[in-house]
């Protein structure tokens, strides 16, 4: 059920992901702010190591690939607590 359950459930995260940073960019100034700060940390230190670019760019890369999956695993989890809190409660109304 797992493996079904997250390959239904793939675009509606990917979707809902997209739409939640934009929000987020668009209405949050603190998530803007550390975003921003952030992209421009980021910017130095692949600017000051120039002997490291392919590094730093693995890196950002590797971390961008955790990040996705990190982010895929907790709203499928959160799924799956919303479903059961929902069973729980039908179980217990009846």
């Amino acid at each position: 059920m797992v493996n079904t359950l997250e390959s239904l459930t793939e675009p509606l995260i990917r979707i809902r992901l997209e739409l939640l940073y934009t929000e987020l960019l668009d209405c949050h100034a603190e998530y803007t702010q550390l975003s921003s700060e952030a992209d421009q940390y980021f910017k130095t230190l692949r600017d000051a190591l120039p002997d490291l670019q392919h590094t730093v760019f693995l890196y950002e890369d590797a971390q961008i690939s955790l990040q996705s999956i990190l982010e895929r695993s907790i709203y499928i989890q959160g799924f799956k607590d919303a479903l059961q809190l929902f069973c729980e409660l039908q179980n217990s109304s009846i």
